[in-house]
């Protein structure tokens, strides 16, 4: 079986997303320091001092850049690394399945749970309609895609539809005849 993970992507992703909040905190930190002083400096003058008017506007652009940072470092980068890291999590915790289908394609990437992934679609019966059903299996954006072929039958270990491990059970020629 082929494994897509290991536990050094947990490790990473977590370093990176630690990384991510230092930076964050580093520069609320320093957002902060320069709005305190500037409050103060703002409380210490005189009653109608000529210098309250760049004081103030200081202090409403350097609350904009802040703003203006924050919403897209939190709102993307810190979301997608956090997104990556609870399926990461899921991913050692949750339940797995087991299942032998053959790959009949792949669809479009599409996100999943914050996450970019590429879809593969396997054929799998149903019993009670007696018919095939297309069951979509998500691998990770992350990493390369798998070398599946049409119509060779593929074992999968998958979490929630995410593919965990695979195997290749037909040889590529033996897919190519049948």
């Amino acid at each position: 079986m082929t494994k897509l993970y290991s536990d050094t992507d947990l490790w990473d992703a977590y370093m990176q997303r630690r990384r991510i909040l230092g930076v964050f905190f580093g520069v609320t930190g320093a957002y902060l320091a320069g709005f305190l002083a500037l409050l103060i400096y703002y409380i210490m003058l005189p009653y109608e001092d000529p210098n309250q008017g760049w004081v103030i506007g200081v202090t409403c652009a350097l609350t904009a850049v802040y703003i203006i940072f924050l919403f897209p470092y939190m709102g993307i980068c810190f979301k997608r690394c956090n997104a990556y890291c609870k399926m990461l999590r899921f991913i050692s915790v949750g339940l797995k399945e087991y299942s032998v289908a053959p790959f009949a394609g792949i669809e479009d990437w599409t996100t999943r749970d914050n996450v970019d992934v590429n879809v593969a679609t396997f054929k799998v019966h149903n019993i009670k309609r007696d018919e095939d059903m297309i069951r979509q299996i998500y691998v990770d954006g992350e990493k390369d895609f798998p070398p599946f072929e049409e119509g060779c039958l593929v074992r999968l270990i998958s979490q929630g539809n995410l593919l965990i491990e695979y195997e290749i059970a037909k040889e590529k020629e033996e897919c190519a005849q049948s």
